[in-house]
């Protein structure tokens, strides 16, 4: 048994699952989708990871006695020109792209909903990477994409008084959740155009500061967006975040445990098959779907249920489907014996 593994799948999970909660106990301490501070709360979580970027850069592991020294992935700082800088604008405006939607998805509706909505990541993957890089997938994966697409409407349907069903969900929600799977999709793209890129990653110096470089540039890109659309009442959020200690607290812990399970995600699954990746990506979405539930009281529905396993089976099909469906080598013959 892989113990180290083992603890990263751990971690993953409980990162991921910490940061759902924390998340959504911030904004609904701002007041929630009516008040307005979803953009405020998406871009100090990314401030919280820039922070913890440099202190990482500039101090070192030792800075964080409570966990013995031991920051995930610790790097020497990058060297980059600002050629390279540039380059990574693309990959680092999409990143902070689809964190910001998935917050305001999340501010706006639950996080059982924005968690089906957001499992139909591979149907837009397949659309941009079709439309805007000429790498449609197989035609096995195209034929997956309508079981996920039927679990997600079929997740928002509702019985209604006459005994018939109607489409029920947050429009806000729905949308800011597709167009985080969008920018997601886009971002992989422009990813793998980046690290094409002669002598970038040695420049950079490994995944982590890749990570952390996204999460710094993403923070800068976001504080413009946030000072337009929040700025006239960051004051109020100020004083909401001395007199709330829940608040204050939520946002601190979601933008670490955000920082931190992205960079477990990346250690876990370069440590594991395409095949154990997709099975973990897949459980990861269940989890956080159950836990959420319970802890926030949400309803989850009949429809829901169904609704969310078919997705999420449909995209497991679809991340393993090539797999599969690929022939097996004819195994060589041996040689003979002179």
């Amino acid at each position: 048994m892989d113990i180290p593994l083992m603890a990263y799948f751990a971690f993953w999970y409980l990162g991921n699952t910490f940061y759902n909660i924390q998340n959504k106990g911030a904004l609904n301490a701002t007041g929630g989708k009516h008040a307005g501070y979803g953009m405020t709360v998406a871009t100090l979580q990314l401030g919280v990871g820039t922070i913890y970027s440099f202190l990482i850069w500039i101090v070192g592991k030792n800075f964080l006695p409570c966990c013995g020294g031991a920051a995930p992935t610790v790097q020497k700082p990058p060297k980059l020109s600002f050629a390279d800088l540039l380059k990574m604008v693309p990959v680092a405006f999409c990143s902070a792209a689809a964190h910001s939607s998935s917050v305001l998805a999340l501010n706006a509706g639950s996080v059982s909903f924005g968690q089906i909505v957001k499992a139909g990541e591979p149907v837009f993957a397949a659309l941009v990477n079709t439309i805007m890089y000429s790498n449609p997938p197989s035609l096995a994966k195209w034929l997956c994409l309508p079981i996920v697409i039927g679990g997600v409407v079929f997740s928002c349907l509702k019985p209604n008084a006459a005994g018939s069903y109607e489409i029920e969900f947050d429009m806000t929600a729905l949308t800011m959740a597709s167009v985080a799977n969008v920018f997601a999709a886009v971002k992989g793209g422009e990813n793998s155009k980046l690290m094409k890129t002669p002598g970038l990653k040695e420049r950079i110096g490994g995944v982590g500061n890749q990570f952390a470089l996204t999460e710094v540039m993403g923070f800068f890109i976001s504080l413009p967006v946030m000072i337009y659309l929040e700025g006239h009442k960051f004051g109020a959020f100020v004083t909401m975040c001395t007199s709330d200690t829940k608040l204050s607290t939520n946002l601190i812990y979601s933008g670490m445990t955000f920082y931190l399970y992205n960079e477990l995600a990346t250690m876990t699954i370069k440590k594991t098959s395409a095949v154990t990746a997709s099975v973990a990506n897949t459980a990861k979405r269940v989890i956080v779907m159950l836990v959420s539930a319970v802890v926030f009281g949400e309803d989850l529905t009949f429809e829901k249920k169904v609704g969310a396993t078919v997705a999420i089976a449909g995209v497991f099909l679809y991340s393993i489907i090539d797999d599969l469906l690929r022939p097996k080598p004819k195994p060589k013959p041996a040689d003979k014996k002179l």
